[in-house]
């Protein structure tokens, strides 16, 4: 009796698993609408932690964010900076292909990161190279983007290896007035002032 009861329940919890996944059309039609290229052309700045697979936290960064929509690429300069102190730049170069779908690349970033865009909600999944101490491993990112107001937005990426949890990054971006740009200080400053 108990093994049927385990095995049901087990069953269960499958058949949950399998129906939690998220898909970007279950946005279609949810506001404000979130278009990638207009939402980073200019300067946005980004606040995030990173949480290991047990939920500590293990990583706190600020992002500041440049971007550039040529009509055909989107240009985004990434520069972090992590509360230890560690500074780190990243250059994604994203081509939108029709009215839901991207395609992305970046230096860390292996091969071509793919997104898709419904309502105010975008999934956008890649595999990078992580540095853990002193080695590097191979990661599936999967992040969701969502605009809760025209300026702000909220990213959570679960981050797995070969389908296992390795941990979570929640970001918070929100778009900077010209004012607020002006202020921006970038790895490339602060390495100046030591």
């Amino acid at each position: 009796m108990k093994f049927r009861t385990l095995s049901h329940c087990l069953a269960a919890l499958f058949v949950m698993a399998g129906c939690s996944s998220m898909k970007p059309e279950e946005f279609d039609g949810a506001t404000p609408r979130f278009v990638l290229e207009e939402y980073f052309a200019g300067n946005v700045r980004a606040w995030g932690v990173f949480q290991d697979r047990s939920g500590r936290v293990r990583r706190q960064f600020t992002v500041d964010i440049q971007g550039n929509w040529d009509g055909e690429v989107l240009t985004l300069v990434e520069d972090f900076i992590y509360d230890d102190g560690e500074t780190d730049r990243r250059i994604w170069n994203i081509r939108r292909i029709d009215e839901h779908n991207y395609e992305g690349t970046a230096d860390d970033v292996i091969g071509i990161a793919t997104g898709v865009s419904y309502g105010n909600a975008l999934n956008w999944q890649y595999d990078f190279d992580l540095e853990v101490g002193d080695s590097t491993i191979r990661v599936h990112f999967d992040d969701w983007m969502f605009l809760q107001e025209p300026d702000v937005m909220i990213n959570r990426a679960n981050v797995t290896k070969w389908g296992f949890s390795v941990g979570e990054a929640s970001i918070f971006f929100r778009r900077l007035t010209a004012s607020d740009a002006a202020g921006r200080v970038t790895p490339q400053d602060i390495a100046a002032a030591q």
